[in-house]
């Protein structure tokens, strides 16, 4: 038994692309959540996905420009990220309209241009990356700068927590109590934007978003507490980070999507025996009164 563990869940991790791999996946999976759980609470899951995709532009003049340098794709990228989000915001204070449907606007505009850049300048396999990924091509480089991205999301998001709580719960309160409040909501999509940066390399762009709202979505099935959201969020995470890894390595599939569709079953886990809004929770309250009947 205890060789059977040890071949299974220790002995992958003598490669040093494994450890690297998971150091980078766990990183991602301790920041992202939190992020996801935001998302959720403010009813703006969809955005993830919209940001995800927005940064693809300026990670395709990143490649044209320099190839696969992390660092300046990295850094077109949030600077293209950040330009969606700013100009999405613009359009929604100057024209009316809702902050998603401008956000969904710019994401189809911005997938299409960096795909269409892309494929001006590489070949399919450099598309592949881009919107995959590869957690298990990552370098030291790499992985200094998604340990540093995650640890400047943590630490932001530990400072502006309670503005973004009063937020997400009564924005008409923070409103009234400063009139600056625009810059809670600012930080919170430029934290995203990071995110999503951090995320392209290992699991790209179409799947970055999966770790930072699979996990989040599921913690609503077992909490109602958001310290407890985030910290299941995060376990949920942690898990599907390593054990898709581990997948990945004895069946020889793709680490990327193996990460995300291991995070899948845990939602549908949880929407299935959760402790709230789940079937079994539904069932429970639905056999309560009849036992109750029945007992007297």
């Amino acid at each position: 038994m205890l060789e059977l563990l040890n071949t299974w869940l220790i002995a992958p991790f003598d490669y040093g692309f494994m450890r690297r791999a998971v150091v980078g996946g766990l990183a991602l999976s301790i920041a992202a959540p939190p992020l996801g759980v935001f998302l959720v609470l403010r009813g703006m899951s969809l955005i993830g996905d919209a940001l995800a995709h927005a940064i693809m532009p300026g990670v395709a003049i990143g490649f044209l420009l320099a190839g696969f340098s992390l660092p300046i794709m990295s850094i077109s990228g949030v600077l293209c990220g950040l330009m969606v989000a700013l100009l999405a915001g613009a359009v929604s204070k100057i024209g009316g309209q809702r902050e998603d449907a401008a956000m969904a606007s710019f994401f189809i505009i911005s997938l299409a241009a960096g795909v269409m850049l892309i494929s001006m300048g590489g070949s399919s396999v450099d598309l592949t990356h881009v919107l995959f990924g590869s957690i298990l091509a990552v370098n030291a480089t790499a992985l200094l700068l998604i340990a540093g991205i995650s640890t400047l999301i943590l630490v932001t998001l530990a400072i502006i927590f309670r503005a973004l709580v009063v937020e997400c719960l009564d924005p008409l309160f923070l409103r009234g109590q400063n009139r600056r409040n625009g810059w809670v909501h600012s930080v919170f999509l430029a934290l995203l934007v990071l995110n999503m940066t951090a995320g392209f390399q290992t699991l790209g762009t179409m799947m970055a978003v999966g770790l930072m709202m699979l996990p989040a979505t599921a913690a609503r099935f077992w909490s109602r507490r958001l310290e407890g959201l985030m910290a299941i969020a995060v376990v949920i995470a942690m898990v599907a980070s390593t054990g898709g890894l581990l997948l990945s390595f004895h069946l020889d599939i793709p680490s990327g999507p193996s990460i995300i569709l291991l995070a899948g079953v845990g939602y549908l886990f949880s929407a299935m025996f959760g402790r709230y809004h789940s079937l079994a929770a539904r069932l429970r309250r639905k056999t309560a009164p009849l036992s109750a009947e029945a007992s007297t």
